[in-house]
């Protein structure tokens, strides 16, 4: 339960940065446009008044205000990156001290067998 928590704030928190919030909000709007208007009219008729665009719901109207608001206060930035070039020389050379690892005999000459031929197979059962 605890471990879904954090993929869902990462997830909820990603779909709000790209706008999917708007998207939900305006498919409620219309799915309670259809309800209102089908219970005057048929559906088909019902379905085109909600998504012709001439009969906006007070939600639909809120949608449209906060998605022009958002992109004005979004800032306008420079689209292009100037990066200053500066040749610099680099070398490669070798450390002033070391260590020296010993390692056992045991394990030098454990690297020195082969594998068995052929290789051991496991059995299940």
């Amino acid at each position: 339960m605890f471990s879904r928590l954090p993929k869902l704030a990462m997830v909820a928190a990603l779909a709000c940065s790209v706008g999917l919030h708007w998207e939900l909000l305006q498919s409620i709007a219309w799915v309670k446009m259809v309800v209102s208007y089908s219970s005057a009219a048929p559906l088909k008729e019902a379905l085109e008044k909600t998504f012709d665009g001439k009969h906006p719901c007070s939600l639909c109207n809120e949608i449209a205000k906060g998605k022009q608001s958002e992109k004005q206060s979004i800032p306008t930035v420079a689209k292009k990156f100037e990066f200053s070039y500066s040749a610099t020389l680099f070398v490669f050379s070798a450390p002033s001290s070391y260590w020296q690892a010993d390692l056992p005999e045991a394990f030098a000459s454990s690297l020195a067998r082969t594998p068995p031929v052929p290789p051991p197979r496991h059995l299940s059962g």
